[in-house]
């Protein structure tokens, strides 16, 4: 019998308006926090972006401890190095501050700081055994989601793949999401971050229906599938997407379109993390694991490719997703419209400047059937995507991108 309820979660609170960052301060004393342990990179320390949050932190009261070892697709040797140096200032709340990299890094040093053990113990879904340290997440870049999701994502790079770790108890207790500190951010990962918006968006609008997936009364699993309040959010994102990221392509400083951005890659945050993502994602984690491509870049270009494999699948779905990015497909049959939505978003990748084929990350042909057998092996995203997916048709989608 069809599952008729679906679940929605998300952060405890969400802050988000230009100059938000100012209420950081207040909001954690408000919870009663002291010692905030603030996870980022010397990046955003030398741009002053850390510092904002570090003075409304002090004038609230609050004595910060400051980890800038955060680096772009964390490696198992960052987050012990976090983790060790959490452990040593002993806080009671972490924040990430940063791209979702290090929000995620701040996740995980969080639950190991209140279950202890090591991060490895919670890889997986539903590893966490219970509520983490507090933890605020205040994103710099419009694209993870990370600062409303339950995911954590790590880079294996012993076996050159990411790994993740999801649980309830990862989501925020506040997002704070304040589009000036994105201001900053460079031109390359304004557009990779935005197309990771984008296929979060749409895989979330895409995946399986909530009816379709196996789960016991009170049972918990890591995506919902696909369900209408989700889909209400993915589509506002992918509108608001279509309608911005070409214009931060060329003008970064555009500010509406920072502030537009913004509000996508929150709501497209908010989608994915209780829909779903799949095929797309379950291919990237090998692809970006061994050719050191940043998440947003991988996912960017293989969308259209994993698009117009689902496309029979999903072929109305497909049509909306044209309809959101602004195409005309008022003389058009769905079948048409949906196809008009993979070309739109290869243009808008190619305008973003994201490579279109695997070959030009310095993928070679031969880690190809390899890319396949890992991606296939992620389960969980499998029964995610809307079409029955083998081996070897991953293993062709790989090869008509490559």
């Amino acid at each position: 019998m069809p599952r008729s309820t679906w679940h929605f979660c998300s952060p405890g609170r969400i802050v988000f308006g230009c100059g938000a960052i100012r209420e950081i301060g207040p909001l954690a004393a408000r919870d009663g926090i002291k010692r905030p342990f603030v996870v980022t990179d010397v990046n955003l320390l030398r741009a002053g972006v850390v510092d904002r949050a570090l003075e409304s932190l002090r004038e609230a009261g609050l004595e910060p401890a400051v980890f800038d070892g955060g680096q772009a697709e964390p490696s198992f040797a960052c987050a012990e190095a976090a983790i060790d140096m959490a452990q040593a200032a002993g806080p009671d709340a972490v924040i990430g501050v940063g791209g979702g990299s290090n929000m995620d890094v701040a996740k995980i040093v969080s639950a190991v700081l209140a279950h202890r053990g090591t991060f490895q113990d919670y890889l997986g879904f539903d590893r966490v055994p219970g509520p983490v340290l507090p933890l605020i997440a205040v994103p710099t870049t419009s694209g993870t989601g990370s600062e409303v999701s339950h995911a954590a994502v790590l880079t294996d790079q012993d076996n050159a793949i990411k790994v993740s770790t999801l649980s309830p108890h990862l989501r925020p207790r506040l997002a704070l999401v304040d589009p000036e500190l994105t201001y900053s951010c460079p031109p390359r990962v304004t557009a990779d971050s935005g197309m990771d918006a984008l296929t979060h968006a749409v895989e979330a609008l895409t995946a399986t229906e909530f009816g379709e997936i196996e789960r016991g009364v009170g049972e918990l699993t890591a995506y919902e599938g696909k369900s209408p309040l989700p889909d209400l959010l993915a589509e506002e994102a992918i509108r608001l997407i279509g309608r911005h990221l070409r214009t931060l392509a060329s003008d970064p400083d555009d500010v509406a379109a920072r502030v537009g951005m913004s509000q996508a890659a929150l709501y497209a945050g908010m989608a994915f993390s209780n829909a779903a993502v799949a095929l797309v994602h379950a291919m990237e984690y090998p692809l970006g694991g061994a050719v050191h491509c940043s998440h947003g870049a991988g996912n960017g270009m293989l969308l259209p490719h994993v698009m117009r494999y689902l496309l029979p699948a999903r072929t109305r779905e497909y049509a909306r997703v044209a309809a959101c990015l602004g195409v005309d497909i008022s003389d058009d049959s769905e079948n048409a419209a949906a196809e008009k939505a993979v070309e739109a978003v290869d243009r808008l990748r190619d305008a973003c400047g994201v490579p279109a084929r695997i070959r030009e990350f310095g993928g070679r042909r031969e880690q190809l059937p390899g890319f396949a057998v890992q991606a296939f092996a992620i389960k969980r995203l499998m029964t995610l995507t809307p079409r029955a997916v083998t081996e070897a048709d991953i293993l062709e989608v790989y090869e008509r991108a490559f």
